[in-house]
């Protein structure tokens, strides 16, 4: 179902540094960079930027504001969404799911530059004029290897049609920023070098995916991830795939892509 190069993670982002807000991040991203040794030697975090936020300049304010617990026509709930996310300690292949403890990954604080890029860095609220109604983020990881691969799997729901615009936005950012941009984060930047079309998936409404080169802080070594959005109605299934490592890893594992979608579509399919 899903080619070789088919493409949001909580402590090994591409041996950047991502930020005070995570300490969590912060510790685990330390202990694989010092297992990584030479190979992210120079991958320590850069000064960053106060600049303004992405949607302070545009890609807020034409969605309505959404009052805490309010429901959203035609978008799951946040138990709803808990309900077709892996749960935590499930076993998915080799890789293990748990929760995110210390709240959601590439959040609000994590910036594109220019602006139009976000869409490609987080669908977190502000990258689109279209707030997620709720959200459930999960990492899929195996626990023990340190500088192994780890997938972000982010669940949005939405507000009729508004998850087509995201997904538009999305697009829209892959061609315009092909050429590369730069993510903008509290105590660090990375430069996105290119941003690639990879193989999407066969499965949902629509679906998007995408290869990023990134170079690291001192100029160095280059550095991948992988992006793989995926449409059902209202919903988005979002997975970023990282590696604290200059391999390529070829996308994001296969397996991990077909058993969230496999449970979200079997649940949902029931009214979940």
């Amino acid at each position: 179902m899903f080619g070789a190069g088919s493409q949001e993670s909580q402590g090994k982002r591409s041996g950047w540094a991502r930020g005070a807000a995570r300490p969590e991040r912060l510790i685990r991203r330390a202990a694989a960079v010092a297992l990584a040794g030479a190979v992210l030697t120079g991958t320590a975090a850069c000064g960053g930027s106060d600049d303004d936020r992405p949607g302070d300049k545009g890609t807020r304010g034409t969605a309505p504001t959404k009052a805490p617990g309010a429901a959203v026509p035609g978008a799951l709930t946040e138990q709803q969404l808990t309900a077709v996310a892996f749960t935590d300690g499930e076993k998915v292949g080799r890789y293990t799911a748990s929760d995110y403890t210390l709240g959601a990954p590439l959040g609000e604080d994590y910036r594109a530059d220019p602006a139009g890029c976000q869409p490609l860095v987080s669908l977190a609220e502000g990258a689109t004029p279209y707030t997620p109604a709720a959200e459930v983020h999960r990492k899929v990881d195996v626990p023990d290897e340190m500088t192994g691969t780890t997938v972000a799997v982010q669940l949005r729901s939405y507000g009729t049609k508004a998850a087509t615009e995201v997904m538009k936005a999305l697009g829209k950012a892959g061609k315009e920023c092909a050429g590369g941009f730069t993510e903008i984060r509290a105590i660090a930047k990375a430069k996105y070098l290119k941003v690639e079309p990879a193989k999407a998936p066969a499965v949902g409404d629509e679906s998007k995916a995408y290869r990023f080169t990134i170079l690291d802080v001192k100029g160095k070594l280059k550095l991948y991830e992988y992006l793989t959005v995926v449409r059902s109605g209202s919903t988005t299934l979002s997975f970023r795939a990282e590696i604290t490592d200059t391999k390529d890893i070829g996308g994001v594992p296969e397996e991990v892509i077909t058993a969230q979608w496999e449970k979200f579509s079997a649940e949902h399919d029931k009214g979940a």
